[in-house]
């Protein structure tokens, strides 16, 4: 009935064209109707029927043996045989439900045109809509022909660009076997796609329907293409069980008043092309109050394109023949009626452009179609019945912008009142990153936690992005956090400790310098060179203090402090015991009868030797802090999580210099102190330099691999732990016994126990 309603609004436009004094005056449209019964190949076969010429020519009579044009065909692939076969003829075709974009070459259909829009602005309005509702996952039903194919491939092509992707393409036709339909339900009850889209003609998927009802198959959010979803068929409370709330888009619909009183009027007898010899009604039956789809005329979409392509075909006649627009004023026609050949209709075509009696405008872009405009079509039972529900538009203008409106609040939803999920994976939450699965499309995919050091800070990232060098990722992975910073505090266990003891080793020296000073007339204090000694002690004070320049936050002053201090106070405390060895050793040489070394080194060349000493490593500082001073550095390579603060050397060959220069006093002292180690038994200042330097020397090697080797602040506590541990070796070593004499055994603070007996009977 719907196609047959068709023909009918082709019969009555023809109809009303002639009897409108404006469109071709005095000249009558003629028309004959074949069916193709859905058959490209009978399809083809009518199209040359009435083509072609018959043998025969009747003269006299009025009216040309040739078509002037054709209204074809309803499916896509009758209208590809019929444009393929007609158009090297250049025989117009208007068709008014052919929608697949490949009839859109003119290079191979110069001739055909279309008064409903290309399947590629549906294939766009269906992406439009499949993004407005965050659907990433769906299946598609296609006819197996040229309109579900193209349809299809211009779909996918307009979706991939929108990240969605199609789980199955299902193939069906009428003419299948039962078998091929099951394969497809399978299909579809297999998969886990909630949004299934069918570009298939009414009668191709009607079979499928029936199935899907059949076994029940429910939960599916269907979208329909043109073909299907506003057919009369399907629109039953029986089908509306699995297919209800479709959503689909449809040209905009149109009414034709005047058109009601003609269909219902239609007669068997006073039709002229019935054949029929048996009686089959009466005559006076009426069904002029007959409720039926049929006769709404009010709500017609397809029908009224048939209508615009008759309408656009008489426009063009009537300009090629009177070679002006329909309306102006009438004159002579320019062209006899037998002159008219399908090129010169087919030119007409291309160029009418008129607003006919509905306001509507009709014309042809340069591919032969029309402007793109759709209406959203939801499908809704309303008193038992199924109805085709406009909740929205879809339209494009000349530009090739587009634009999506809808009611998204009046829309029925097939699986319930919100809007259906369809993905193949849940979006990945923030934290994490796609990760696709092997064989399967993009839209499937596991979601992994983004690795140290990264993040996601969105849902759905494909990717983690890195954090800032002073950054790392908090637990959850969604957060790139300040790292924590690290460096040798004073408030903390270790920092407490060394404060301690460096404070501990300073007041040990202060109150060894005191007992000195307050003893300095004895002979244990004579004896060990007060002088040189308090230059000792004092170098020992400033040592003991030097650590807590390495605690804190590293600053430029404090770092270039800490290195520097460290390698002077050194230098002056080596070189405070080398000159003391120095006297130990020439002092004892020169009681050997005729050797005057001894009186060569008095208290003014001690003091020359010490600032002598001193003076060079003073200069070899001078010289780093001037050219590549130490600076704070933030260190990144022992922890991923910690950024290490620390006094970068600036130069490396300075600071091993510095430590090198102390070496080489370190090792002077050793040698000398070795040499005396004979001396006088009560005497054991050559021998407690020689321990005190053994130590040094032993502390200061094994340091050198520890430094290096050391992450983080314990480098600087390896460092802080070789000043003190040398600093109290040589406290102790030189000064310790000493002490003890001085305050424990004062009864061997004599200069006979000092000299011992050997010395006295040399004297």
């Amino acid at each position: 009935m719907r196609a047959f309603r068709w023909t009918q609004v082709m019969i009555f436009a023809i109809e009303e064209i002639n009897n409108d004094p404006a469109v071709l005056p005095n000249i009558s449209l003629g028309y004959k109707i074949l069916s193709s019964c859905s058959s490209p190949t009978n399809a083809v076969r009518a199209a040359l029927t009435l083509a072609s010429r018959p043998q025969e020519i009747d003269l006299t009579s009025p009216c040309p043996p040739a078509i002037s044009a054709l209204i074809a065909e309803s499916g896509s692939s009758q209208s590809l045989a019929v444009a393929g076969t007609l158009g090297p003829f250049q025989v117009p075709i208007v068709s008014y439900f052919s929608t697949c974009a490949c009839l859109s070459d003119r290079a191979k259909y110069p001739s055909f045109f279309r008064t409903i829009p290309s399947d590629y602005f549906q294939a766009k309005a269906l992406a439009a809509l499949v993004k407005r509702f965050g659907w990433q996952w769906i299946g598609a039903i296609q006819s197996d022909n040229d309109y579900g194919r193209n349809g299809i491939l211009a779909f996918t092509e307009e979706v991939k660009k929108l990240g969605v992707c199609v789980a199955f393409v299902g193939k069906i036709l009428r003419t299948y076997s039962k078998d091929k339909i099951l394969d497809v339900v399978e299909m579809i009850k297999k998969s886990t796609v909630r949004v299934i889209l069918a570009f298939v003609p009414e009668g191709d998927f009607y079979p499928l329907m029936e199935e899907v009802v059949k076994q029940n198959i429910t939960g599916i959010q269907w979208l329909g293409s043109e073909a299907w979803i506003t057919a009369p068929r399907p629109s039953t409370p029986e089908v509306y069980q699995a297919f209800g709330g479709a959503l689909g888009f449809v040209v905009q619909r149109m009414a034709i008043p005047n058109l009601k009183p003609f269909l219902t009027g239609i007669n068997p007898y006073t039709d002229p092309s019935t054949e029929a010899t048996n009686e089959i009604c009466k005559g006076n039956e009426t069904i002029m109050n007959f409720q039926d789809a049929f006769f709404n005329v009010m709500d017609l979409r397809v029908s009224y394109n048939v209508f615009k392509g008759v309408y656009a075909i008489a426009h063009a006649l009537h300009q090629l023949l009177f070679c002006q627009p329909v309306g102006e004023k009438m004159v002579r026609p320019c062209l006899n009626t037998s002159e008219i050949q399908p090129k010169l209709v087919t030119d007409q075509l291309q160029k009418v452009n008129f607003r006919n009696q509905f306001g509507d405008d009709v014309f042809f872009d340069v591919n032969g179609d029309p402007p793109a405009s759709y209406d959203i079509i939801n499908w809704q039972l309303i008193d038992g019945q199924v109805q085709h529900v406009t909740l929205g538009h879809f339209s494009s203008d000349a530009n090739g912008n587009y634009r999506l409106s809808i009611q998204e609040e009046e829309i029925v939803w097939r699986t319930g009142k919100m809007v259906p999920t369809s993905v193949c994976s849940n979006i990945c939450p923030a934290g994490t990153r796609k990760a696709q699965i092997k064989g399967k499309p993009t839209c499937c995919f596991d979601c992994i936690t983004c690795a140290d050091g990264t993040i996601a800070n969105s849902t759905g990232s494909a990717d983690c992005t890195p954090c800032p060098q002073e950054y790392w990722s908090n637990e959850s992975k969604d957060e790139c956090i300040p790292k924590m910073i690290e460096f040798l505090t004073y408030h903390e266990p270790m920092g407490i400790a060394i404060t301690i003891v460096s404070l501990l080793g300073a007041s040990l020296t202060l109150a060894t310098m005191i007992v000195f000073l307050h003893y300095r007339e004895t002979p244990v204090i004579k004896a060990s060179n007060s002088e040189l000694s308090c230059f000792l002690l004092f170098s020992l004070f400033l040592c003991f203090l030097c650590p807590l320049t390495f605690l804190g936050r590293p600053t430029v002053w404090t770092c270039m402090l800490r290195h520097t201090a460290f390698g002077v106070t050194f230098a002056l405390c080596i070189s405070c015991v080398l000159g003391k060895t120095i006297v130990v050793v020439t002092a004892f040489k020169a009681t050997i009868p005729g050797n005057k070394v001894g009186g060569k080194f008095g208290p003014a060349q001690q003091r020359i030797i010490v600032c002598f000493c001193t003076l060079i490593q003073i200069v070899i500082c001078v010289l780093w802090l001037t050219l590549k001073p130490p600076f704070p550095d933030m260190v990144f390579k022992y922890s991923n999580k910690k950024i290490i603060l620390e006094c970068n050397t600036g130069s490396e060959a300075a600071f091993y210099a510095v430590l090198g220069y102390i070496g080489i006093l370190a090792i002077i002292c050793l040698v000398l102190a070795f040499l005396g180690r004979k001396l006088p038994d009560n005497f054991n200042e050559a021998k407690f330099i020689t321990f005190s330097m053994l130590i040094f020397c032993a502390v200061w090697i094994t340091f050198i691999p520890a430094y290096v080797s050391s992450p983080g602040k314990f480098t600087v506590a390896v460092e802080i732990f070789a000043i003190l541990s040398s600093a109290f070796g040589l406290l102790l070593s030189i000064f310790a016994l000493k002490c003890f004499i001085i305050l424990i055994k004062p009864e061997k603070n004599t200069k006979k126990h000092v000299m011992g007996k050997t010395v006295n009977k040399k004297i």
